[in-house]
């Protein structure tokens, strides 16, 4: 199922069905580095949107960036994940995606190569498939130090042996991604703010299973549907200028055919 809705995001969550959606991934505005059409978004509004239509254990994923004004930067993030926090999600955990370039050489700080991935959930998350792609150091070689166990008479006994470290073990959570424009070199970014379809699978493949129910309330160009079509998820799709819901269901359309030309 891929159902994108061309509307407001804050009306169309209060039309959906209570504790549906099993991961959110989006990327809000960030304060003014983007011109979306004059369109402007009440985040307070879609974050308690957000609570309503998330299933408990449920996941949302808030890529988002500041701005610097005046020579500081505005802290809207963490308004945001303190808003967040208020409605009632968790705060899991606080991710950065990393960047293998900047846009801008910044004069008088170190260049900014990093926007946040602040992970929220409703209760723990019901799901997490870890991604293990870091290769290990050690790969091969015995774990180090003796697995042991204390019994109730205070004496240390040895158990069990020694494992062999595998070639590769689990990512942090510190991601280095090609931007959406190094992802398609030579190719003018369809959205103003696009993020790379890298991350959008990364995160759909860690919070959430074939067959769930995947949301962007401000799909954009609809890079997390494609994504989400690609790995067997449902998914809708939200955005208030009727232009990106036609570029959206376009990309999501060829990334539906590619699916169903594949052997």
């Amino acid at each position: 199922m891929n159902n994108l809705i061309c509307g407001d995001a804050i009306s169309v969550l209060n039309k959906m069905r209570p504790k549906s959606i099993d991961l959110v991934v989006t990327s809000p505005p960030y304060d003014n580095l983007r011109d979306y059409k004059g369109y402007s978004f009440d985040s307070t509004g879609i974050i308690k949107g957000l609570y309503r239509v998330l299933k408990p254990g449920g996941v949302v994923v808030w890529v988002v960036g500041d701005a610097t004004i005046g020579g500081s930067e505005t802290g809207t993030s963490f308004k945001q994940a303190l808003a967040f926090m208020n409605a009632g999600f968790l705060l899991h955990d606080t991710m950065i995606y990393q960047k293998t370039n900047f846009s801008n050489p910044s004069l008088s700080r170190y260049h900014q190569i990093f926007e946040y991935m602040f992970i929220f959930s409703s209760g723990k998350p019901k799901t997490f498939n870890s991604i293990k792609d870091k290769k290990n150091l050690t790969a091969g070689k015995t774990c180090f130090g003796v697995n042991t166990q204390r019994l109730a008479t205070g004496e240390i006994r040895e158990r069990g042996t020694k494992s062999i470290v595998s070639e590769y073990g689990q990512r942090g959570n510190v991601w280095l991604l090609k931007t959406a424009s190094q992802e398609n070199p030579c190719k003018k970014n369809l959205h103003p703010a696009q993020f790379p379809l890298q991350l959008a699978i990364d995160h759909i493949i860690s919070w959430s299973n074939p067959g769930d129910l995947v949301l962007d309330p401000m799909c954009g160009s609809g890079t997390t549907g494609v994504a989400a079509t690609d790995l067997g998820r449902n998914f809708i799709g939200v955005d208030i200028s009727s232009e990106y819901i036609k570029l959206a269901a376009r990309r999501i359309a060829e990334a539906q055919g590619k699916l169903n030309a594949r052997p």
